[in-house]
């Protein structure tokens, strides 16, 4: 009972722990064969998967870079993550579906920052984004940072509130608004771009975490897609912010 009060307290904005108690209620019902079952083996297993597809859409992004490729990626990476997050039980297909059109999405992104600053920024953006992941993953499996209840909820609020700016500035850039220094150079720009980035790495905390307990809490096998999914959301963002950070150095030179 300890451990599932504080699986279903625990998440990340993406992998909410109803959607892991949920499936775990299901099984209860139905089969209870342990290969119908969450591991944290089969999930990563899906995120290499994911990855895999991911970087092979990129390169068609890549190579047919144009706004519209983007706005169709990046369109149809949300659909896919929004139908997920309803109907988890179609993760299987809406993941791989995810991956596809954020490959496009990303993609056509860097390409952009590639006919402006070149190859190498797509290199550095890449490898540090990979170094985060596995620095991340040292840390929780080391447990020097521990993912407690408060952990969760600082690193929640603090991912809620940064979506909320990316909204916000969205819709005042249709009244030719910008959030100031957002994205910008300078000393504050860079500091906000640096804090964005340590609250997204944060967050792989919680997807390692989550991947570990869906194992113990039985969740469906499903799930391993639907987390494999939530963690590439965190990579993506990840690269993003990581590619924007280089970007504003580079300009600085």
């Amino acid at each position: 009972m300890r451990v599932r009060k504080s699986f279903t307290e625990s998440s990340n904005p993406i992998m909410t722990e109803d959607k892991y108690r949920e499936s775990a209620n299901m099984q209860d019902r139905g089969s209870t064969f342990i290969e119908n079952r969450m591991t944290v083996a089969g999930a990563v297993n899906k995120t290499v998967l994911l990855g895999l597809i991911l970087l092979a859409t990129s390169v068609i992004g890549f190579t047919m870079a144009s706004p519209m490729m983007w706005i169709v990626g990046a369109i149809g990476g949300l659909a896919a993550l929004i139908f997920a997050v309803f109907k988890p039980q179609y993760s299987p297909v809406l993941a791989p579906v995810y991956a596809a059109f954020e490959g496009l999405f990303v993609g056509a992104i860097s390409a952009k920052y590639f006919y402006l600053f070149g190859m190498g920024i797509i290199f550095n953006a890449v490898s540090l984004t990979l170094a985060i992941l596995f620095s991340m993953l040292f840390i929780y499996k080391m447990e020097i940072i521990k993912v407690t209840q408060k952990f969760r909820s600082g690193v929640i609020m603090a991912t809620m509130g940064i979506m909320l700016v990316y909204v916000l500035n969205f819709v005042l850039s249709f009244f030719g608004i910008r959030i100031p220094f957002l994205h910008e150079g300078g000393m504050i720009g860079i500091g906000i771009s640096l804090f964005i980035i340590g609250i997204a790495s944060l967050n792989l905390l919680l997807d390692f975490d989550n991947f570990e307990k869906g194992e113990r809490y039985g969740a469906a096998k499903y799930m391993e897609w639907f987390s494999a999914m939530g963690l590439m959301v965190t990579l993506v963002w990840i690269y993003i912010e990581v590619l924007r950070l280089a970007a504003i150095l580079s300009s600085g030179d």
